[in-house]
């Protein structure tokens, strides 16, 4: 979706229980909430964390998220769409400057903003962010990775985040791998939300097509087995899906800029490619509940990353 706020309305009010037991009607909120930071921040692990699924490439690698996604996420009576972005960077070819885009583009195009902020990083980040939130979109902090740090270093960093606490609605230290603070983060993130009808039904997790999530998976895949350089070089382009109940069939090719890149990615007797896709493979099976036979190809695309007319096809249009 090119513009978030082109949706569908739906219901205006939902039934809520009180304490009583009786019935009320009680008005429905739904809002946009762009999730920005940093290049490996842990915007999509975040993401992944709150809905309870496995929808948002994640990676150790920097840069790994390449557009937006809206991930959906239900909490008592609002419906928060959630938008993952590209890290906040240094534009260097075409395809960093698509990325660039699509995270300033979130910015200023949702009703709330989370800013995540990894413990250790420096105040500076931050700094960048408000520079660039140019329209002064409510925001809250998240201090991520707090279980990286002592409690001594944490009390120190959040007090240099309240020299800016006219800035920002709140900071809510937050530990994925403890599990701590998605309660109260949800419950914090949906009182800045507009009231208004649901946009989506509400057991839809992504507004992402099919198409887009397998490519995703297989992205991942190639960034948890190749080297540092190989997945920066590497975009998928999923060329044909055919589905019945029993099983997804899933066609896909690898593009690379390089002879060599495409050696990499096959590995020696095809070993590398095997493993990228097995791991796609298995991570699909698991999001559809269904066996999933996957085919992979290679191919080269010399300069892929900075041909504006091959971006726009494979959909990152400037």
């Amino acid at each position: 979706m090119n513009n978030i706020k082109e949706t569908k309305e739906t219901n205006i009010q939902q039934t809520c229980a009180t304490k009583a037991g009786f019935q009320e009607t009680c008005a429905t909120k739904a809002g946009f909430v762009s999730v920005i930071g940093r290049p490996n921040a842990g915007k999509s692990s975040l993401l992944n964390w709150i809905i309870g699924e496995k929808i948002a490439l994640v990676s150790h690698k920097a840069n790994a998220t390449r557009k937006r996604s809206n991930i959906i996420a239900m909490h008592k009576n609002a419906q928060v769409i959630f938008v993952d972005t590209p890290g906040i960077h240094e534009k260097e070819r075409i395809l960093n400057e698509f990325m660039l885009a699509e995270a300033l583009k979130a910015i200023g195009d949702c009703d709330l903003i989370l800013f995540l902020a990894p413990a250790s990083d420096k105040i500076s980040y931050y700094e960048e962010f408000l520079k660039l939130n140019e329209k002064n979109v409510p925001h809250i902090i998240l201090l991520t990775k707090i279980d990286t740090i002592s409690q001594e270093a944490l009390f120190k960093k959040m007090n240099e985040y309240a020299k800016y606490q006219d800035k920002f609605i709140s900071l809510i230290p937050v530990s994925i791998k403890k599990g701590t603070s998605k309660e109260y983060l949800l419950d914090q993130v949906i009182k800045e939300l507009p009231s208004h009808p649901y946009l989506y039904e509400t057991e839809i997790l992504t507004t992402d097509p099919l198409k887009d999530i397998y490519k995703e998976y297989i992205r991942e895949s190639i960034f948890d087995n190749t080297s540092e350089e190989i997945p920066y070089f590497a975009d998928v382009i999923v060329d044909k899906v055919e589905e019945n109940d029993t099983i997804e069939k899933i066609f896909a090719t690898i593009v690379v800029e390089k002879n060599s890149q495409k050696g990499i990615i096959i590995g020696e007797n095809g070993k590398t490619i095997k493993r990228i896709g097995l791991k796609a493979r298995e991570n699909i099976e698991t999001f559809l509940q269904k066996r999933v036979f996957l085919k992979l190809f290679v191919s080269v695309k010399p300069g892929w990353s900075k041909d504006k007319s091959f971006l726009k096809k494979i959909g990152y249009i400037l």
